[in-house]
């Protein structure tokens, strides 16, 4: 397939910034459309045609995605402090606790304000930067080649992001030996514009006089996993939480109206994967595994791709609550892993809207308030009440 580099057809480009890091001469650079999206621009006056980028674009060559069995484990970490700072259950700390022994680093998704980047650590104790659900396409900067000095120092390294990154990293890394990389990818249902969140930003210093600081998407407010709020915090000291279930971001976003173009035909929206291991929330706990809801405080899916995730598991598991899950059962809840975004029609009136219109304007015409079936569901006969009832009857019947 010809990506964008060679035919300037958005949807042949994921962003992973494979072909920017890989230029010897500093041809290519990542620039954001009208969209808010960023894309490879080509400097022609220093290109020498090596095709170098199209070599590690992994639109055009995809890296070998693993079809070793899988094994999936279900649960949370221990440690409830870990638990209650991360997005689901804790198990990416969990991951990194017991892999990263010595020599290590870590890269990951860190948030300054409404901006995402790549970073790293050597230092484990200062991985919480990199937990919480970002929400947001990070730039990736150096990080591709970062992790391969550090590969060819002989460190271990952990590298996590979405699965167009981590793929994007093994097409760069190309021959570098990778015996001490373990990847993590996220179960990844499309990138939204970043253009929405700054209009939300934008929207705070107006009202407000202030920029907002810390923006998590899903904060549980002690315990609640199953309908998180988002919290907003401005530089003044202000804060803010808004019900995930009236947060317009949501709305929005779950109806597919602001995501990458790519994500609409995502290549990596398969059972065969690249990562290591696969990391989501524990979707359908409720139904089938019960016992793993930890009482609202968040669960994990982890999904383990190859012998490598399978031996970080191993590691793993003393610091985890769960057990092994049927594969078959826990991919019926994770609808990213089986089938791409669906491409929303309104899409592109939105977008024109999304450039044009302030937020709370843009929110009042195109965020839908839930329906009363929903708001049921959720809070009068959620997954709380049925696994309050499910325990009950375990109890009954002993």
């Amino acid at each position: 397939m010809a990506s964008y580099l060679n035919t300037s057809v958005k949807n042949g480009c994921f962003g992973c910034e494979a072909c920017a890091q890989v230029c010897s001469k500093r041809a290519i650079h990542m620039v954001e459309d009208e969209e808010g999206f960023r894309y490879p621009q080509v400097d022609q006056s220093l290109c020498i045609n090596c095709r170098m980028c199209n070599k590690v674009c992994p639109y055009e060559n995809m890296p070998l995605k693993s079809q070793e069995e899988k094994v999936a484990f279900g649960g949370y970490i221990k440690n409830e402090t870990v638990r209650r700072e991360s997005t689901s259950g804790g198990a990416f700390s969990a991951i990194v606790d017991t892999w990263c022994d010595t020599n290590y680093v870590i890269f990951g998704a860190v948030a300054d304000g409404v901006k995402v980047y790549h970073s790293y650590t050597t230092d484990k104790t200062d991985m919480g930067r990199f937990r919480k659900s970002k929400y947001s396409q990070s730039c990736i900067g150096s990080a591709y080649k970062d992790a391969r000095k550090f590969l060819d120092e002989e460190k271990k390294v952990i590298f996590s992001g979405t699965p167009c990154q981590i793929s994007g990293l093994k097409a760069f890394l190309g021959n570098t030996n990778q015996d001490n990389l373990l990847t993590v990818e996220v179960i990844c249902e499309g990138v939204p514009s970043p253009h929405f969140v700054r209009k939300y930003d934008e929207w705070m210093q107006l009202k407000h006089g202030s920029k907002i600081k810390v923006l998590d998407y899903r904060y549980k407010d002690g315990k609640k996993w199953d309908f998180q709020v988002m919290y907003t915090s401005l530089e003044s000291g202000h804060r803010f939480k808004i019900d995930r279930w009236f947060n317009p971001f949501w709305s929005i976003w779950l109806n597919h109206l602001m995501s990458r173009p790519a994500c609409y035909e995502c290549p990596f929206t398969t059972i065969g994967r690249v990562a290591d291991i696969s990391l989501g929330d524990l979707w359908g706990v409720h139904l089938y595994c019960p016992e793993l809801y930890g009482g609202n405080g968040g669960a994990s899916l982890i999904i383990c791709n190859t012998k490598k995730g399978k031996r970080a598991l191993a590691s793993a598991q003393r610091e985890l609550y769960g057990h092994e899950l049927d594969f078959t059962t826990a991919l019926k809840y994770q609808s990213p892993m089986c089938k791409a975004i669906n491409q929303n029609p309104q899409r592109e009136m939105f977008m024109k809207d999304l450039l044009e219109m302030d937020y709370k304007t843009l929110c009042m015409k195109w965020a839908k308030k839930p329906t009363f079936k929903l708001l049921w569901a959720k809070y009068v006969w959620g997954n709380r009440q049925k696994v309050f009832v499910w325990n009950l009857k375990q109890k009954l019947w002993r």
